[in-house]
Order: C-alpha cells, then sequence, then structure tokens
C-alpha cells in the first residue's frame, strides 16, 4: 500500500474562521507534497451535539459549505464533513467527498439512508455504545441505499463516566465489513463532558492511538489539528497541534 492509499484526515474541529481553514490547508497541502500522502481536509460547519447549549457551534450549513468549497478551490483537497440531518446530505454532497455520520448518530436510518443515496463515500464512525461486529448493521443499511464506498472509524467505547477507552479488537472486527477503517485518534482521547460544561481530554495520547492502531491493522488515520489547541472554540483538549502533524504521519507510514 503506497501512501496515497492510505486515508488520512485532517482539520480543525469546527470551522471558526476563513483564516485558520487556510493556515490548516496550507499545511496539509505541504504534507502532502513531501510525504506522497492525499489527506482529506476536514472541519464541521456545524457541531450539533456540543455539551452546552452556550458552546460554538459553528457558522451553519451555508455559510460553511462556501467556506470548504474555496478550501477545495484554492487548494485542490479532498473534503469531509459531518451531517447530523438528513436533508443535509444533498447541499454537503455537492461539495464535499466524504459524508461523516457522527457516532452518536450511526443507527439513524433515515441519515444514512439519505447519505448513501447521495453516491459519496460514507464514513460511519462507531458509537461509543457498541462494538464493532454491532457496525454490520449500518453497514447494511448505507450498502442497501445505494452507497458503493462506506467507512468505519472506531472512536472509543464509554467506561463509566466521562471516559472513553479503545478496545483495538474492533478494527479487526470492523475490516471484515468494509475494507477501510479509520482510527479517530482525537476523539479516542476524550473525556466526553468531563469539563466543567465541555468536554476534556488529552492529546498527549494521539501518537500511541494512531501506532497501536496501524499495529492492530487500521488502514486510516483522523487527527483534529489547530495551531493553537487550547485556544480552539472546540474539542480543544484533544486536538493535536498542527507541527506535530507531518511527523506523526511520516511514523506511521515508515
Amino acid at each position: 500500500m503506497n501512501n496515497k492509499e492510505k486515508t488520512f484526515i485532517a482539520g480543525p474541529c469546527v470551522i471558526e474562521s476563513a483564516e485558520l481553514l487556510d493556515t490548516v490547508a496550507q499545511r496539509l497541502v505541504d504534507i502532502n507534497r513531501r510525504l506522497g500522502t492525499d489527506i482529506i481536509f476536514k472541519a464541521s460547519f456545524d457541531k450539533a451535539n456540543r455539551t452546552s447549549i452556550h458552546s460554538f457551534r459553528g457558522p451553519g450549513l451555508e455559510r460553511g459549505l462556501r467556506m470548504l468549497a474555496d478550501v477545495k478551490t484554492k487548494y485542490g483537497l479532498r473534503l469531509l464533513t459531518d451531517i447530523h440531518e438528513s436533508w443535509q446530505a444533498a447541499p454537503v454532497a455537492e461539495v464535499c467527498d466524504v459524508l461523516q455520520i457522527p457516532a452518536f448518530l450511526c443507527r439513524q436510518t433515515d441519515l444514512l439512508v439519505a447519505a448513501a443515496r447521495t453516491g459519496r463515500t460514507v464514513n460511519i464512525k462507531k458509537a461509543q455504545f457498541l462494538s464493532g461486529r454491532d457496525m454490520k448493521y449500518p453497514v447494511e443499511k448505507a450498502r442497501e441505499a445505494g452507497a458503493n464506498d462506506v467507512w468505519l472509524t472506531e472512536r472509543g467505547n464509554m467506561m463509566g463516566y466521562n471516559t472513553l477507552v479503545v478496545d483495538f479488537r474492533n478494527i479487526s472486527d470492523m475490516l471484515g465489513l468494509v475494507p477501510t477503517v479509520i482510527m479517530d485518534c482525537t476523539h479516542s482521547v476524550q473525556r466526553p463532558g468531563g469539563s466543567d460544561g465541555k468536554t476534556g481530554g488529552d492529546r498527549r495520547f494521539v501518537p500511541p492511538m494512531a501506532l497501536a492502531a496501524k499495529a492492530f491493522g487500521a488502514t486510516g488515520w483522523f487527527f483534529e489539528v489547530h495551531p493553537d489547541p487550547d485556544r480552539g472554540l472546540s474539542d480543544a483538549a484533544n486536538m493535536l497541534e498542527l507541527d506535530k502533524l507531518e511527523k506523526l504521519i511520516e511514523e506511521i507510514i515508515k
């Protein structure tokens, strides 16, 4: 498998500004050129499942899609974003190459069907309450609705309150369902709702998560990155520093 065949996804958790999108996109283009990768740019136009009603959610669908389209036009990067409601699938598919189904929503039949019918790649994140084998049914829903390319993403399971753990055996189980299984290396180090009205986390564990997933056969890696994560408006505690991304990808592809 060459570097372009490995699936890498990276970008800020949420669209904060055009300047942030430019900063991250330029770095991804540089990494792609140096390492021969094809990193997919990710950012959310709306974070609909924030802990608090007062949390920053993003610019919304219309403005967010215009900003993502601008990234594609200027930098030539493929795009991924998540959808939360069925009606969002069609307009998002006009701009983005991959439609992502959030973990909490991976059993929502109408959402999966709407995403599948766009003809775009559908990336389904495994819910925090499901096993890898349980993802057979979301995959079946998407495929029977017409999806030709379905990915699955591991992002940990709840262990008690405010804690996620990763059972890396899920990667092997999901590879029995689809050929592309992605490790979400940043969301898996979250502490959901565990930081006074927002999600906490510990980005120190992002690199070992990535390398452990490689050992278990993952074919893709997902990183939320930010030039100054602690000032990020969403997932600040678990986003990886942008300037550390290239070295980590180098380690993965050695």
